[in-house]
């Protein structure tokens, strides 16, 4: 990843602010008819995003940090095998990816930050992998919930391609969400839970740091 990774997310911000105010226009319009009542209704509704970065733990344990995210979980998405266990994952061969759930709330956090920590927490442009963690399950993917976030995906896409701020072609798949499988509950909160282990303190430690540097002023 090229060292200016680093400003992406002020980058991403800062290019939505145009592109929102064109897309959302005629949302503003019908927006200023709701009445006060209905308006404090919509802005205290949760909402869902489901990103896939590689090894859920480190996923998790990032986007956990973020003010507005009120629960992360991590599970299997995108395979053809029903209610995959672990094991079963891991051997690549049921085609699910590892992936988290996030819920977060619309008034403090927006999908637009969400999308530019996903694409600050890994490195979009490897293949099927992360790291040293090699497999289809370990892919990078957008898992949209609605129209909104799909052509939110692929516009940020586009344009990080366009601008060339990898090295290489962002592989992201963007693909519609379909049944997420809750991962086994030792899974759950793993970073927190399990942070004396070697794979937590060598691998997450060291990334959830720039994680939170690059973040500083969302953090919870």
């Amino acid at each position: 990843m090229k060292k200016n990774v680093v400003w992406l997310p002020m980058w991403l911000v800062a290019t939505y602010a145009l592109f929102a105010f064109t897309l959302n226009a005629g949302v503003r319009k019908q927006t200023n008819k709701l009445n006060t009542v209905n308006t404090v209704t919509f802005a205290a509704r949760l909402d869902t995003a489901t990103f896939a970065t590689g090894c859920f733990w480190c996923t998790e344990a990032k986007f956990q940090q973020l003010k507005g995210v009120k629960k992360v979980v991590s599970g299997y998405i995108g395979g053809h095998v029903a209610n995959p266990t672990y094991k079963q994952v891991c051997t690549g061969e049921t085609g699910h990816a590892e992936a988290c759930t996030i819920v977060y709330d619309p008034a403090q956090i927006s999908y637009d930050d969400l999308l530019a920590a996903f694409f600050t927490a890994h490195d979009p442009t490897q293949l099927n992998r992360q790291g040293n963690d090699v497999g289809t399950q370990y892919r990078s993917a957008i898992f949209y919930h609605n129209a909104s976030q799909k052509q939110k995906a692929n516009y940020y896409i586009t344009k990080l391609n366009t601008e060339k701020a990898y090295k290489s072609k962002i592989v992201t798949q963007v693909n519609p969400y379909t049944i997420f499988y809750k991962a086994e509950d030792y899974h759950q909160d793993y970073y927190n839970q399990n942070q004396g282990q070697p794979y937590c303190q060598i691998v997450i430690q060291p990334e959830l740091a720039k994680f939170k540097k690059v973040f500083h002023d969302k953090l919870k």
